[in-house]
């Protein structure tokens, strides 16, 4: 393609120019959400992250199939081998069906993502969708003599898989290690080793989701899923898997481990991993009394919230951070995110209202030369963000008569605020998230400030702060300016 795209390859722990297998096209995978609570934060980043990604290849012409999975089944409470389901449980307490529950759950994400202006995928697949392909993966995995069965339960046999491959390719672990952390646990149970990971465990009575197999009824480890779904949809072998860093060890570094075994080689060529949040400096969780789900971000309603903050304003506070750095939430923080979101929008808006001049008299730069640099070395939204920021103040300087822009050069800006800020940053133009299209709208505001502005000169006070007021109470805000007025949706 024509614009060099370098991104960080988790396997390789470096930079690596992105070379698609089959050009143009683009096959990723990228692990979706659990669905047995509310959207929170820590789903946020990573859709966010691969949203990006996923704007950014189309922007440069690649056709990307972009897969995201929902997890219903085969997630433990304890860990990936132990505890009940995850779904399983909520249903239980709930009294529901657990495909109630992950049904509630894939809905408010979905709409949690709509509001953050996060595209769907091309394929949402689900694990309880895919059990058969999950069984043929396990069936291969036993096979090839890496896995075993166990009172109906069938592990991977990690020492056995060590013997041949190199084990913790992804995270830098190595099975001794991984045993060493292990040693604490009291017991290995049904399993050869603590080290070993279920691919397929036995249903006990009282479990409620499951399925028949080869193996008596049971269901899919957590671990098997992407593995499974992946190949089906994009292949032995494909681009991209994507993931919160948090998922490196042990579920990435399973899927490497179940496709080698399977295959005889990793199916991904690129991994991505995006960072985590943390919230005042600890990680999230509900048992520091810090989780914060999406809903209560959008109406303000968490004790540690000191208001409510738009879906705009979070997504603009996680792009202003590179995706593998740490983001620490704070509601300084997230102030400050929606201030610079609403002087980016100000620009943007300032700009379609400006007058051309003959000639530019004022200092513009590279801007899109500078973006397009950003976004190919390891998509540095910080840095496209500073970008456009420069670029309003020259649009300001215009704006306040300290300057002209001509109208090829305010049609180029034009042109990148909605390339980079739009439709690569996946930004929209109002606070609250919405898709409100202001045009309908602008011919009446102006001619409303207008008729004020006539009141203001012929000092009619009454009349002027009563348009004022009036377009305040609508949403709009007014600001008077040496050369007229401005004003803006809140």
């Amino acid at each position: 393609m024509e614009h060099p795209l370098f991104i960080y390859n988790t396997l390789t722990r470096r930079k690596e120019l992105f070379k698609p297998l089959c050009e143009p096209n683009v096959g990723m995978y990228v692990c979706g959400p659990t669905v047995y609570g509310d959207p929170h934060l820590g789903h946020a980043r990573p859709a966010i992250t691969f949203d990006v990604l996923f704007r950014y290849l189309k922007q440069l012409g690649y056709k990307v199939r972009y897969v995201r999975n929902i997890t219903d089944v085969g997630h433990l409470e304890h860990d990936a081998d132990e505890g009940e389901d995850k779904i399983a449980k909520k249903a239980r307490l709930e009294q529901l069906e657990p495909m109630e529950v992950a049904q509630y759950y894939t809905n408010r994400y979905h709409a949690a993502m709509e509001a953050l202006n996060v595209l769907p995928p091309s394929i949402e697949p689900h694990a309880t969708g895919h059990i058969i392909e999950q069984e043929e993966l396990v069936k291969e995995i036993l096979a090839n003599g890496f896995a075993y069965e166990s009172n109906g339960s069938i592990y991977f046999d990690l020492e056995k898989y060590s013997q041949k491959y190199k084990y913790g390719t992804l995270s830098g672990r190595n099975l001794d290690e991984v045993k060493n952390a292990s040693r604490e646990l009291d017991g290995v149970g049904e399993k050869r080793s603590q080290v070993d990971f279920a691919l397929w465990k036995k249903a006990q009575p009282e479990h409620i989701m499951r399925w028949p197999s080869p193996w008596g009824d049971g269901f899919p480890g957590w671990h098997c899923e992407c593995t499974a779904m992946g190949r089906k949809y994009l292949g032995k072998k494909f681009d991209i898997h994507g993931g919160g860093m948090d998922l490196v060890f042990p579920h990435h570094e399973c899927e490497i481990a179940q496709a080698v075994a399977s295959q005889g080689e990793d199916m991904v060529r690129y991994w991505m991993h995006n960072n985590m949040i943390t919230i005042n400096g600890k990680k999230m969780g509900k048992s520091l009394g810090n989780f914060i789900t999406l809903e209560e971000f959008f109406t303000g309603s968490h004790k540690l919230l000191e208001q409510a903050y738009g879906p705009m304003t979070v997504r603009f506070f996680i792009l202003q951070a590179h995706y593998r750095g740490t983001v620490d939430f704070s509601n300084e923080a997230l102030q400050a995110a929606e201030k610079a979101y609403e002087r980016i929008m100000d620009g943007w808006h300032r700009l379609q209202g400006l007058t051309a001049g003959k000639e530019t008299t004022v200092q513009l730069d590279n801007y899109r030369e500078k973006c397009a640099e950003a976004m190919n070395d390891d998509l540095n939204t910080p840095t496209v963000i500073a970008t456009l920021f420069d670029a309003c103040r020259a649009i300001n300087q215009a704006n306040d008569g300290n300057g002209t822009i001509s109208q090829a050069d305010i049609d180029e800006l034009k042109s990148v605020f909605q390339t980079y800020l739009f439709d690569v940053l996946g930004v929209r133009d109002n606070a609250a998230g919405g898709s409100v299209d202001l045009e309908p709208y602008r011919k009446a505001v102006d001619l409303l400030l207008e008729v004020r502005r006539n009141a203001k000169a012929a000092k009619d006070w009454a009349t002027s702060d009563l348009i004022r007021d009036k377009l305040s109470e609508a949403g709009f805000d007014v600001k008077d300016t040496k050369d007229g007025f401005e004003w803006k949706v809140r």
